[in-house]
């Protein structure tokens, strides 16, 4: 039998030497403190915190942190990653989650367009809270319940599943699952569109289409912009017409949600929507007559 002191050697494992720097490589937007805000995310970290690595956390933090990710792709079930670490080669990391099958996602969907709300929810990029409710009706978890539900397996020679390497992709999935909670399902085996086309298919659902009226019948549109318009174009203010800004910039890149695993130093949709103002308030000057052109 194997001494108490053996045990603790091989848990142990001997320091590496630093990582080699990445340049561009993809940053955690969380510098300090804990990884998630949404409740699914930090949900899935405690996955991850449930493994019992010990320092390899801290260390999977930093990888995160510092951008030693170099790059991240899922699909259905599958994550595979590059991580740079002290080698000259990057490590290759790979996480299989378990699916489910087409008949206990056939179960989660009845369950999930049952309830409108879940649907409005869903629709709106948002996790809904009781979800979980959905799939224990259908007999099966969203989460992992177990940890041999995922596999987890990296290039590098540490003997430790998940090692500190698999912990930073782990840490970056969270806060990409705050900006997108489909990727959670997408894990599970079922993408996006897979997920809302389904849901619309329902009878009763809150995604069903309503029935179209019947197309009026009209003369062609006409090419003359003043007819088309019906007034002349400097007329089409009245004098107490006065534009405004609207009241959410950038609406349609919000919609898109976030660009996946962005590597910039600030979020693409902040330094959108400051774009957007710009633009903006350049308009409503044009349209009152007050914007002026630099001449050099």
């Amino acid at each position: 039998m194997p001494r108490q002191n053996d045990w603790d050697r091989y848990r142990s494992f001997p320091p590496s030497a630093p990582p080699r720097r990445v340049k561009d490589g993809i940053k955690a937007q969380t510098q300090r403190g804990t990884f998630g805000n949404s409740w699914w995310a930090k949900r899935w970290i405690g996955v991850l915190e449930n493994f019992d690595i010990g320092s390899r956390l801290a260390r999977g933090r930093a990888y995160a942190r510092t951008g030693q990710v170099i790059d991240i792709s899922i699909t259905a079930g599958h994550v595979a990653a590059k991580v740079q670490g002290s080698q000259t080669k990057p490590y290759t990391v790979t996480m299989v989650i378990q699916q489910l099958s087409q008949v206990e996602w056939q179960r989660v969907v009845q369950a999930v367009g049952a309830k409108a709300l879940f649907v409005a929810q869903l629709l709106n990029g948002v996790m809904p809270q009781d979800i979980e409710s959905a799939f224990a009706l259908a007999h099966v978890s969203l989460f992992p319940a177990h940890l041999d539900e995922i596999t987890t397996v990296c290039s590098c020679p540490d003997w430790s599943n998940p090692c500190k390497h698999s912990a930073a992709v782990y840490y970056l999935l969270g806060e990409e699952f705050d900006r997108d909670p489909f990727l959670l399902f997408a894990l599970r085996g079922l993408e996006r569109n897979s997920l809302l086309t389904q849901l619309g298919t329902m009878p009763d659902s809150a995604l069903s289409p309503s029935p179209l009226p019947a197309p009026l019948m009209s003369e062609p549109l006409p090419h003359d912009m003043p007819i088309f318009w019906g007034v002349p174009l400097e007329d089409s203010l009245a004098d107490n017409d006065i534009p405004q800004l609207p009241p959410m910039l950038a609406s349609l890149p919000r919609r898109l949600g976030y660009f996946p695993f962005w590597r910039g130093e600030r979020e693409l949709q902040e330094a959108l929507a400051e774009m957007y103002q710009a633009a903006a308030r350049q308009s409503l000057d044009l349209l009152s007559g007050e914007y002026h052109t630099e001449t050099t």
